[in-house]
């Protein structure tokens, strides 16, 4: 099969006589997950499609004669697939190899157990699942934690520490990013507005296909238009949150057919006066005896 060079965010990788396999994060997956350093893997093709890199990985598997993943990559996100879980008193089992299972997949991950609610919404709970994880002695496509040592390990915490003490360098990576590539210095608000437009647009194709790996990613990158946006016209996205949420904080309204509606106070006479009490609707006589 021949694969055009490409670059994207989906990256299959080949880990020479030992597996090839699809992520979109290498350093985390290949590096830190698996121990190999860079010069003990190759990146064999890069795409923005989850599914042109799901269709890659599985021939590229089969080309050089590895073992072929059962299910897609792009499969693995599916919801169907991620609430097929298998709890028991002593375990949770998840419906994929224990060598296929990452971050992506278990982020925001929930069910009940024996000791409670369980929600994988930290980073450090995931990466304990992901250090803890057993495989399947019964079904090589599975693995399993053990529910008392999840419990035992928390409270989970780091997450949201981390969270608060990195938003604002996650904004200057970003800019960072854009001053490199020059888009500071040949770029301007109108043609960034554009692209946010281009951006929700992806954003409105994903939510109607139900495709929660590319709605998360339009999401992402209409944060980094916003964030030049915002740079490009003389401010920092991180003032124009704060101005956002200090008007929004003391905002009231209601729920209306999914959509939040504020109230509006209108105290101006003239404005009143605009919009007289209609009064009682009119008498209504039928004709037909």
């Amino acid at each position: 099969m021949e694969i055009e060079v490409s670059r994207g965010k989906y990256k299959v990788y080949h880990i020479l006589g030992k597996k090839i396999g699809c992520t979109k994060d290498i350093k985390k997956r290949v590096e830190e997950e698996q121990g190999y350093k860079p010069g003990e893997y190759e990146i064999l093709y890069e795409t923005d499609d989850i599914k042109k890199a799901s269709k890659a990985e599985r021939a590229l598997q089969k080309d050089l004669g590895y073992r072929v993943d059962t299910k897609p990559y792009h499969k693995l996100f599916e919801k169907n697939m991620r609430k097929d879980l298998n709890v028991t008193d002593q375990t949770t089992t998840f419906p994929i190899a224990a060598h296929d299972i990452n971050g992506e997949f278990l982020a925001d991950m929930q069910w009940q157990s024996p000791y409670g609610h369980v929600v994988l919404d930290s980073l450090d709970k995931i990466e304990w699942v992901l250090d803890n994880i057993k495989k399947s002695m019964y079904n090589s496509s599975r693995c399993y934690i053990y529910n008392k040592a999840l419990n035992e390990a928390a409270p989970f915490e780091k997450f949201k520490q981390k969270t608060t003490e990195t938003s604002s360098l996650n904004f200057d990576k970003i800019r960072e990013w854009a001053k490199a590539k020059g888009i500071y210095k040949s770029g301007d608000s109108k043609t960034q507005y554009v692209k946010l437009m281009e951006e929700a647009g992806e954003l409105a194709q994903a939510i109607l296909k139900n495709d929660e790996p590319e709605v998360i990613d339009a999401i992402g990158d209409m944060v980094v238009v916003l964030t030049n946006l915002a740079k490009l016209r003389g401010h920092k996205i991180e003032d124009c949150i704060d101005s956002a949420y200090d008007v929004i904080a003391k905002r009231t309204g209601k729920m209306v057919s999914g959509t939040f509606v504020k109230d509006i106070e209108v105290n101006n006479a003239e404005t009143l006066s605009a919009y007289p009490d209609p009064g009682p609707p009119p008498m209504f006589t039928s004709n037909r005896t």
